[in-house]
């Protein structure tokens, strides 16, 4: 398996060794943003990014949504670790604020596409939020094991200006799953927005 994709790219979840890759996580990691007041005194604001998975059936209706207000898919293949609303306060820990982990074995056999996105709740830019970054690996919320998709959202060409993305599809083609890269920043500003923007556009 290719570890670092470029947006973009097409995969098969077969791993070096030939077997098949039963679950990954998606983990967000970001940090709050610096503000100078009238007296050029600093502060920090808290910022609040929200991770969010939708799953579709093979004819594109949403079957499920997972995201900070249901941590818990209905088959329970896909599990949320919670809302982080404040980000790094003091400075990149190394740690994922917020992780999404997806068991392919358990899914509903009708969910063909697996889509994860990102919204910046209170609508700050992309490109003023630190050390903003996605990581698509293989492992557990607490161990990776290998990476195969990252996106730098703080340094990343065209993510400034936007509070909203579509990081990446999963889809089942011939009883096997494949993964889509996208990485691709979104003109929406809420989650229903960005999940039909997948919809029409991604899947």
């Amino acid at each position: 398996m290719a570890i670092n994709l470029q947006k973009g790219q097409r995969i098969n979840l077969e791993k070096n060794n030939g077997s098949k890759l039963q679950s990954i996580c998606v983990g967000i990691n970001w940090g709050a943003i610096e503000k100078k007041n009238w007296l050029g005194i600093s502060k920090k604001e808290a910022v609040d990014l929200d991770a969010s998975c939708a799953l579709y059936d093979d004819n594109k209706n949403v079957v499920d949504v997972i995201y900070f207000g249901s941590l818990n898919s209905k088959d329970g293949a896909v599990k949320h670790s919670g809302d982080d609303r404040t980000g790094d306060m003091g400075g990149d820990d190394g740690l994922d604020n917020e992780v999404i982990t997806l068991d392919f074995q358990r899914l509903n056999p009708a969910v063909n596409y697996v889509a994860f996105v990102l919204n910046s709740f209170q609508g700050h830019d992309f490109g003023t939020i630190p050390f903003a970054s996605i990581r698509i690996y293989e492992g557990t919320p607490k161990q990776v094991r290998e990476v195969f998709a990252t996106f730098d959202i703080a340094n990343g060409k065209g993510f400034a200006g936007s509070v909203s993305m579509v990081m990446g599809v999963f889809y089942k083609r011939n009883g096997e799953w494949k993964f889509n890269a996208v990485g691709e920043p979104t003109k929406d500003r809420k989650l229903e927005e960005t999940i039909k923007t997948v919809t029409s556009q991604y899947l």
